[in-house]
Order: structure tokens, then C-alpha cells, then sequence
């Protein structure tokens, strides 16, 4: 990995994260697969102009799906897999803090 905008892909913003962020300083993003602990830290710390205490990362996998369509009165049944992908909570340290809302960092 080589840049922070290939590493980080977008951050998660869930009421889950939005609780961790209020209590407890953490962030969520999905991240590129390959990366690691290390360069997520790096990456963080570079974009949003913070000090990372903490990094925890999670491979989650795609779900499978079905769909059906109707056209021209047959039935078209198609399988399905979206893709896996990779989570990384990062905890800041005390006093530190980002605000996607109002631009791209807030201390």
C-alpha cells in the first residue's frame, strides 16, 4: 500500500460507530483488504491530522443473494455474492477528534 486514499476507502458512519465515537473515541472504516494495522494507523494520522492510540481491523464476508426478475413473463432467477471487504476501528487518543460533518478534522 503505498497511498492513504487507497487505504482508506470510506469511513462507516452507523448509530453503533456514532456511540463509540461519542464514548470511547472510536472510528470506523472500511479499508483495502491488504492493508495492515500499521499502515491504517499512518494513513489516519496523515488524512484526518490525528494521534492514533489504537488500530483493530475485522475481514468480514460478502453476503450471498438471490434475485428474482420478471421479463417479458419469464422468470429469471440469478445467484449472487457481494464482495468481502475490510473493517478497521481506530481509537483515538484522549483529546483528539474527527468531524466528518463540518470538514476533515476538529482537536
Amino acid at each position: 500500500m503505498s497511498t492513504k486514499s487507497i487505504i482508506i476507502i470510506e469511513p462507516i458512519l452507523t448509530e453503533k460507530i456514532n456511540l463509540l465515537q461519542e464514548k470511547e473515541r472510536k472510528y470506523g472504516f472500511k479499508v483495502h483488504p491488504k492493508a495492515n494495522k500499521i499502515e491504517i494507523k499512518k494513513a489516519v494520522e496523515e488524512r484526518f491530522g490525528v494521534k492514533v492510540e489504537k488500530v483493530a481491523t475485522m475481514n468480514l464476508q460478502g453476503k450471498a443473494k438471490e434475485m428474482t426478475i420478471r421479463s417479458g413473463g419469464r422468470v429469471i432467477r440469478t445467484r449472487g455474492k457481494r464482495s468481502d471487504w475490510k473493517k478497521a476501528i481506530v481509537t483515538l487518543k484522549q483529546g483528539e477528534k474527527i468531524d466528518f460533518y463540518q470538514g476533515e478534522t476538529a482537536v
